[in-house]
């Protein structure tokens, strides 16, 4: 997964912010769905579903289906694209 050329993600004290530049609008993501799209967008980086496991207590069930939300969302509003 790929942030689109017109987005900028800016990380914060309590999550990240996505930007946009063509429409001017943000998209705030709490600390753990930062985390979530910093591991799909890391080539060699952590799996994100592990990650979550790791973290929370949380099935895997629950774990893939909040890891495939976040990314139906991101691919919904134009900001990512799948490589």
């Amino acid at each position: 997964m790929h942030l689109k050329p017109h987005v900028t993600l800016t990380d914060t004290d309590t999550g990240a912010v996505l930007l946009d530049g063509r429409t001017g609008k943000y998209f705030e993501l709490n600390s753990t769905a930062q985390a979530v799209l910093h591991a799909l967008l890391a080539e060699d980086g952590p799996n994100p579903i592990e990650l979550l496991l790791e973290r929370f207590e949380v099935t895997r069930e629950r774990a893939v289906a909040d890891v495939n939300a976040l990314q139906s969302k991101l691919s919904q509003a134009d900001l990512v694209e799948t490589a």
